[in-house]
């Protein structure tokens, strides 16, 4: 009988990040690695503060009777189209506007079949990505396939908060901690804004691994299918290649022109963190917002305000 130091050893299970909550696994390298423990979620979950329940269904349904709904009578297609031919965003299609109208997809309400072609983000996750060992930049995440433009990639998912519990936690944060809250803020009509709040540091989804780049490929959009709290999708902006790193543009700005309008100069003197995104336009410094850092002013609720930016430190 052979001695036990000669019998081969047996194969290590590969470390699926998603702990199986994902349709695919994602893995994560080099072999043998491990991203800091958190706990794992498909999708936005209700936090301290949150106006709402994100996993409460909320959104009336359409009344279309065909298995897939066709835009202009379907009620969460009023203007066009959401999504083209192999589940691309029609708005990363089609030529920039000043303003992209909401998305809004079929849900649980709808008469529309689940094969509908306007069930994409609620699908969740279906491209295989790595979470990876990036040089300079902590923890990053690539894909392992081509990815077309306009093909829904991930969510940025975690703990909705309220714009109190956004500020506290900000606050507590000390110089040398990842901020991983992020700030969308929508404008609706009638000047009015509506501000979302994630934070995935303790609960969240691979989009917490997302490293920002001045020259991104990847694009957020707020997409709403059961709930009135929106999914932060993330959408290739570009065609993308396998082992490309996935990025976003922290400050929203990137293809956003309201957004750049709205948004206020930054301070020259605030100090921020160094990007190393490798960008040949790349600005030398991570973006900063510092709304979610200041108390509220005089007769301001202090449960609203907030900040287009996305997390400030997360490389």
């Amino acid at each position: 009988m052979a001695a036990a130091a000669d019998e081969p050893e047996a194969p290590t299970k590969e470390l699926d990040v998603a702990c199986g909550l994902e349709n695919v696994p994602v893995t994560a390298w080099p072999p043998g690695a491990a991203p800091e423990p958190f706990q794992y979620t498909a999708g936005p979950v209700a936090g301290p503060g949150a106006d709402a329940d994100p996993t409460q269904l909320a959104l009336p349904g359409c009344r279309c009777r065909r298995a897939a709904c066709r835009p202009g009578p379907c009620a969460c297609q009023p203007r066009g189209r959401h999504y083209e031919e192999g589940a691309r965003l029609a708005l990363l299609l089609a030529a920039p506007a000043p303003r992209a109208p909401p998305v809004f997809e079929c849900n649980a309400l709808c008469g529309c079949a689940d094969a509908c072609g306007n069930r994409v983000v609620q699908r969740g996750l279906q491209l295989r990505l790595q979470v990876f060992r990036t040089e300079r930049k902590g923890w990053g995440l690539r894909t392992l396939e081509r990815v077309p433009r306009g093909r829904f990639v991930c969510e940025y998912a975690g703990e909705v908060l309220g714009a109190a519990e956004a500020r506290r936690r900000a606050r507590a944060q000390t110089a040398g901690d990842r901020n991983y809250i992020l700030a969308v803020r929508e404008h609706a009509g009638g000047g009015r804004v509506w501000e979302t709040f994630v934070d995935p540091a303790r609960t969240g989804n691979v989009g917490r691994f997302l490293n920002h780049s001045c020259e991104p490929n990847l694009l957020m959009v707020p997409v709403r299918a059961h709930s009135t709290v929106p999914r932060l999708a993330l959408f290739a902006a570009r065609d993308i290649l396998p082992e490309e790193e996935l990025c976003y543009d922290y400050s929203g700005r990137f293809l956003n022109p309201s957004d750049r309008e709205d948004q206020e100069p930054l301070d020259d003197a605030t100090p921020r963190k160094p990007c190393y995104c490798g960008a040949p336009a790349c600005a030398g410094r991570l973006p900063y917002d510092g709304s979610l850092y200041r108390a509220p002013e005089d007769g301001e609720d202090g449960d609203a305000g907030g900040a287009p930016a996305g997390p400030s430190a997360a490389e």
